[in-house]
């Protein structure tokens, strides 16, 4: 990660407050429930959050997460450039550089800069504006930040070629699924349909422990977050720092290869979303936010139900029934969850599509491989740069 340890001695450092404006009084919330979708980006923490019928921007800015970003993970981004028109909500900051700074040049330096000492927050960490007005910024010359961007910008390019493909097989697997069963709403191949509980043994929730804001390291404990069932791929690095003292003698809900993970409360994006596990893990726990579902491998497999949720149509059945006072963050029962009508196609055809999921699957693990490979590349490469070594 990038630190003020690691900039070049020979340049200035300075405040960020010095090198942008901030124009959070611009940023405007907006309950999940009351976004309409529309053209516009509408962005968040993290990043692209959805769609909305409005813009409060028009001009190429740098976002910083304020809260609910991935601070203190090396390998995710807390700051984006926002470019067209669009909205930003109160989860990052916005800003706009000052004359002799380059906004590809601010962008890479915030991207994954560590900040863990300006964060505040015991439950969720929160940059505030104050804290990120501190945060030491290097400012060599406008040609030096230039030349740093391009050799950052390539970089990347192969970088995210490596995600592409991983979008490209679950794209593949989905259109797979599609033509083997159908959308399992309209339900166009007539299939068996039941309540989903008539699948399953056990819906299990973990224990939501008080964990840092940074991942726990090998030989260490931590508890998943959410994002690590959110994008669809199983990512146990995505997880938070618990001292095994306080987890002695809590009964945790450990990942084993091939359960499903559903998230049962986020936003409305998010909610509802599932992976399958890749891989046994035994550093890493369940939250209470995240459910482990065990089916019953006679009626319904767990690769089938993890792309059968994801479809759609039936998602949006599963989110509507979603509740939560406050709007942003929102709840599924799980009363509600196991009576949700499923297909149930014959297990032989489950098998089969079983088979194609772990080969997609088997590939996909030389490509993470890779790029992981590459993540560690750029990192080093952007520390590098910042050192004043390239």
């Amino acid at each position: 990660m990038i630190r003020e340890s690691s900039f070049n001695k020979s340049w200035p450092i300075i405040p960020l407050s010095d090198a942008v404006e901030f124009l959070d009084n611009r940023r405007k919330p907006v309950k999940a429930s009351d976004r309409i979708e529309g053209e516009y980006s509408y962005y968040g923490a993290n990043g692209f959050q959805g769609t909305i019928n409005d813009y409060l921007f028009d001009e190429p800015l740098v976002l910083l997460a304020e809260d609910g970003g991935h601070f203190g993970n090396p390998d995710r981004d807390i700051a984006y450039i926002a470019t067209g028109k669009y909205w930003v909500n109160n989860h990052a900051h916005v800003l706009k550089p000052k004359n002799g700074v380059d906004l590809n040049f601010l962008f890479r330096v915030l991207q994954r800069y560590d900040v863990s000492s300006f964060i505040k927050g015991a439950t969720r960490a929160k940059l505030t504006k104050g804290d990120a007005s501190r945060i030491p910024f290097p400012l060599p010359p406008l040609d030096e930040q230039k030349r740093i961007t391009s050799i950052l910008d390539k970089a990347d390019a192969i970088r995210r070629k490596r995600q592409q493909a991983i979008k490209l097989a679950d794209d593949f697997l989905r259109s797979v699924f599609l033509d083997m069963f159908g959308d399992p709403v309209t339900n166009p191949k007539g299939w068996q349909v039941k309540p989903i509980k008539n699948g399953l043994k056990e819906v299990k929730s973990g224990w939501s422990a008080k964990g840092e804001s940074y991942p726990c390291k090998k030989g260490e404990l931590g508890v998943l977050k959410i994002s690590a069932v959110t994008s669809g791929v199983f990512k146990p690095s995505e997880n938070k720092f618990v001292n095994k003292s306080i987890a002695e003698g809590r009964k945790l809900v450990f990942p084993c290869k091939g359960d499903l993970l559903f998230s049962r409360a986020n936003t409305r994006e998010l909610v509802a979303a599932t992976c399958i596990v890749t891989e046994s893990r035994r550093d890493v726990f369940l939250p209470d936010k995240l459910w482990k579902i065990t089916s019953d491998c006679s009626l319904l497999l767990p690769e089938f139900l993890h792309f059968m949720i994801q479809q759609p149509r039936f998602k949006n059945l599963l989110t509507s029934q979603a509740t939560g006072t406050s709007g942003s963050m929102l709840n599924i029962s799980k009363g509600k969850f196991e009576n949700s009508v499923g297909i149930y196609p014959p297990i032989d055809m489950q098998e089969k599509f079983k088979a194609v999921f772990w080969k997609v699957n088997s590939l996909l693990k030389s490509v993470s491989t890779s790029n992981s490979m590459l993540n560690d590349g750029f990192n080093s490469l952007s520390q590098k740069a910042f050192a004043g070594e390239l």
